[in-house]
């Protein structure tokens, strides 16, 4: 009978990396996380004192209260899309809209870990700004592909008129929620709202799909509000009167019940969310228990230079993010410039697909060694079938991209690349089993797209703060827009003074306008990344997917690992002996 068999990976910081080299590691990797820290605190505190008290003096909570009540106590809260249209400034006057003015978390509740989506009302009394359905959508996405029930927190101003054409018409516009809403009933996904606050328009529409619907006293739920009505009517109403809880809880049947406060709607909400089945993480841990890795997360700190031409040990990465520091690699002698294997993370099995950055063999010139961080033939078909592998036997697929891109020239053409990526794309693309993507430094290239990058529609995708993504490096791209000024060297060509001075300038434009669109932070401004999340706090992030991955039962395959075609995949290219 076939068994998993886990072995040890890593070894200790001492003598994985020279200490010079890992105290400048984290020195520039603390200063980089003190910005990502300083920029969470921004985005969380909204517009800031004056509108938290105008929310207080509403007797009402804060959404980041709310949602502090509602989680586990003890539990900690993973927010996702944190910083889109950080930096941005809409209308005249110009306003922030901090997060897109609504909060997309995992949040555990009555040990369930559940989709949180709560207008930030301290934003423009929660309105949709440009993004804010693409935003809530990207939520409901996890929580339909997951089948993790789905919480809102409604308190919701409507559109923000100003911005409306960004926001209203278009394919993914503020529409497309209410068939996400669709959706998710369909697939028998558990939703669950509070409306806390103002409900305006097609906003309504998001809480009466939901399983469970709750209002308390100060809530309304409208088509139009007051001021329209007033001024359409000419009625003197409002908006409470014509859409409260009154009305809707006892005359429209629009709303299940009410409640007097925000406090006690959080109750509720936790009370509903118990009544759901068991979480099936312990089942499929098969009596596995969670393990810290034997080596720190904050080691990565460390380990993964922030300088992204400089090689590390990816497996030394590995080691501080899987349970016990244990891992089976799979067809670790071809390809070598991938490494695949299995581990557990929060106890439950995961694949993991990571680029090696170190030189490797060339399997055909034995004197030569080929550079890492690229994808050559043997590595593509040898990820293609891992991939496969993992998809047949329902195991959620990790991929840690640092990938410069596909190797290129003669070779690589002969070889046929192009049918091999393409081979992995199919893959990718077709796979039904959940996929997890972390860019840990480089993202390059069409090898960004064939490891699983957000095209692909990996369950979530993370960036670090030394995340690059981009088709190509800034000095790269400034030579091909200047090649015909270059010699075959990349010498600029003229004699003239001022004409080389014109081509010098003009070159160092271009890289540095590609290296300030590499920023990461401009990546999750324009939802191209999902979270920044620093190194240290990668593990904690996967723990938290991987068990939203096994939540639930029964929406699709999870073969018992003794019967794994991954067996089948190590026996044939096994050939040590």
């Amino acid at each position: 009978m076939a068994k998993v068999i886990l072995h040890p990976i890593g070894t200790p910081v001492e003598e994985a990396i020279d200490e010079k080299a890992y105290a400048t590691n984290i020195k520039r990797m603390e200063e980089l996380n003190e910005v990502v820290s300083q920029r969470r605190d921004e985005v969380r505190a909204g517009w800031g004192p004056k509108y938290v008290e105008r929310v207080h003096a509403k007797g009402k909570l804060t959404t980041w209260e709310r949602i502090d009540i509602l989680k586990d106590p003890g539990a900690t809260v993973f927010p996702i899309n944190t910083f889109v249209n950080y930096g941005l400034t809409f209308g005249d006057p110009p306003r922030t809209s901090p997060s897109a003015g609504v909060i997309t978390a995992f949040v555990r509740v009555h040990g369930r870990l559940t989709v949180v989506i709560a207008n930030d009302n301290t934003v423009a009394s929660g309105s949709w700004w440009p993004l804010t359905p693409e935003k809530i959508e990207r939520a409901q996405e996890v929580g339909l592909r997951l089948r993790v029930p789905v919480i809102y927190l409604v308190d919701c101003s409507g559109l923000n008129l100003p911005e409306q054409s960004n926001t209203f018409p278009g394919r993914v516009g503020a529409g497309y929620i209410f068939k996400m809403n669709s959706l998710l009933s369909a697939s028998g996904v558990p939703q669950i709202a509070g409306v806390l606050g103002d409900c305006i328009a097609g906003g309504g529409y998001m809480p009466i799909i939901s399983d469970k619907l709750f209002m308390t006293e100060q809530a309304y739920m409208v088509i139009a509000g007051a001021a329209l009505v007033k001024g359409g009517k000419a009625q003197n109403i409002t908006s409470l009167s014509i859409g409260g809880a009154n009305v809707h809880v006892h005359l429209s049947n629009c709303a299940d019940e009410r409640v007097p406060d925000d406090q006690t709607m959080i109750r509720r909400i936790r009370q509903e969310v118990e009544k759901l089945p068991d979480s099936a993480v312990t089942y499929y841990r098969h009596n596995f228990s969670p393990a810290d890795p034997r080596f720190s997360p904050r080691e990565l700190l460390g380990l993964l230079p922030a300088d992204h031409r400089v090689v590390y040990d990816i497996r030394q990465i590995i080691a501080r993010l899987v349970d016990n520091s244990l891992f089976w690699e799979l067809m670790p002698h071809s390809g070598e410039e991938m490494v695949t294997g299995v581990a557990r993370i929060n106890g439950l099995y995961v694949g993991i697909i990571a680029n090696n950055q170190q030189l490797t063999p060339h399997p055909e010139l034995k004197d030569r060694t080929r550079a890492g961080g690229l994808l050559y033939r043997e590595g593509i078909a040898k990820i293609s079938q891992f991939s496969r592998s993992c998809n047949s036997d329902g195991i959620p697929i990790l991929w840690l991209q640092d990938i410069s891109g596909f190797d290129i020239g003669l070779e690589a053409e002969k070889h046929g690349l192009l049918g091999f990526g393409s081979n992995l794309l199919y893959t990718n693309s077709t796979n039904t089993v959940p996929m997890i993507t972390v860019l840990l430094r480089k993202a390059s290239g069409a090898g960004y797209y064939a490891e699983t990058g957000l095209p692909y529609e990996p369950i979530v995708q993370i960036s670090t703060p030394i995340t690059r993504l981009a088709v190509m490096e800034g000095r790269t791209l400034s030579i091909g827009a200047f090649r015909t000024k270059l010699d075959d060297n990349f010498n600029i060509l003229t004699k003239d003074p001022k004409e080389r001075a014109e081509v010098e300038a003009g070159m160092k434009a271009v890289e540095d306008r590609i290296e300030a669109d590499m920023n990461p932070y401009k990546a999750a401004r324009q939802m191209d990344t999902d979270e920044i999340v620093p190194v240290h706090e990668l593990r904690d992030y996967l723990m938290t997917l991987v068990e939203m991955c096994y939540q639930g039962y029964g929406y699709r395959r999870i073969k018992n690992p003794r019967i794994w075609s991954m067996h089948d995949l190590n026996v044939l290219t096994d050939f040590s002996g």
